[in-house]
Order: structure tokens, then sequence, then C-alpha cells
């Protein structure tokens, strides 16, 4: 049984959100440094990041509600956000090493390992690319603050990594999970506000 709850549930929606208004904000702004191609995973990218976890949250609610045990939300879980970071990260370094023109069926796991390694990998992956590039970009508008943050946000998706192999079932580890995570996505959020108000979407990548 577990020990999931409507708040909790709810609460699951505030990283997301945060993510989701971060993504919108990355989008608008490197739209016109990317190539179609770049742009379009990046994009894709972050939308997957954040199917995944309105997903999941809704996944918690329906159990919390006592509608049903939907085990599809929740199984979809790593493998959406995973190839969702590896797809926004893969986007954002080729903005930076490519001049920009104008223009999975899983095998079955062993039942107590799940794939859970290999998507939280694909996950870092994803991310650190796309984090080393925001840096990047933070470094060429010198806001130190907004590396800080990022590095900040990486660190707290590590975290969650770590957290991801204990057992999700206890509400403590949720209401641990979702403390970390709502501390990450502010940290991202607030990264990428520094350098939107600092010019980032009028920032030249080729000179």
């Amino acid at each position: 049984m577990k020990q999931f709850s409507v708040p909790m549930a709810l609460v699951d929606l505030v990283p997301v959100l945060l993510f989701a208004i971060a993504g919108v904000i990355l989008m608008r702004d490197l739209y016109n440094k990317m190539s179609k191609g770049a742009f379009a995973l990046f994009a894709a990218g972050l939308i997957d990041v954040t199917a995944a976890g309105a997903l999941k949250a809704l996944y918690k609610l329906l159990y919390a509600l006592g509608a049903c045990d939907f085990a599809s939300l929740n199984s979809l879980m790593f493998p959406l956000q995973s190839l969702g970071f590896l797809l926004a990260g893969i986007g954002a370094v080729a903005m930076l090493s490519h001049r920009q023109g104008s223009e999975a069926v899983c095998a079955a796991a062993p039942p107590l390992f799940g794939g859970t390694f290999i998507f939280v990998s694909l996950m870092v992956a994803g991310l650190g690319m796309l984090d080393a590039a925001l840096c990047i970009l933070a470094k060429r508008l010198k806001k130190t603050s907004a590396i800080l943050l990022l590095i900040l946000s990486f660190l707290s998706s590590l975290a969650m990594g770590y957290l991801s192999s204990h057992d999700f079932t206890q509400a403590s580890m949720n209401w641990i999970a979702q403390g970390v995570n709502i501390l990450g996505q502010a940290a991202l959020l607030l990264g990428v506000l520094l350098m939107h108000r600092s010019g980032l979407s009028a920032l030249a990548l080729n000179k």
C-alpha cells in the first residue's frame, strides 16, 4: 500500500510548473539562436520532461483519491523524462557547437531493477549537457549568480537520482523527494530568469 495523499500529489505539481515556466522562457529566448532541428530537439525534450512530471503527479492523485492504481502512468516517468533531458541536452549542445542557420521498445528488466539506473544515467547525461550549455550562456552574460543557481539545480537532480533508489511507497520519502525537486526547479527558474533579464534573447552567439 503506497502512502500517497491528495496534498502530496498537488505539491508534486509545483516543480513541474516551475520547470515548465523555465522551459517556456528558454524556448522563447533561444529560438533565434537555434536551427530548426536543434530547436525541435530542445523543445521536444522540455515538453517530454514536463509531461513526465505531470503524469507522475496525476498517478499519485488518482491513487490518493482511490480512483485506480494507473500503473502505466507510473512506469512512464523515467523513460519519458530521461529521453526528454537527453533531447534537450543534445539540442542545447548543438546550439553552441554548430553554427545555426535560419532556417523504444524496452526489454523486460529484472524484477528488482526495472531499468531505473539506465534511465537515471540518461537523464543525468542529458541534464548535464543542458546545464553546461546554459552555464556557458550565463558566463557570456557575466551572470555568476545564474551559474551557481544552475549548478544547484543540477546537484538537486543528482540527489533526485539517488533518492529514486529508495522505497517510494513511504510518505516520508515522497515528501523529501518533493522538497529536493522543488528546490532544484526553483533554482533553475531563478537562474533562467536572471539570464532572461540580462538579455539572453539578444545575446549573439556567432560573431
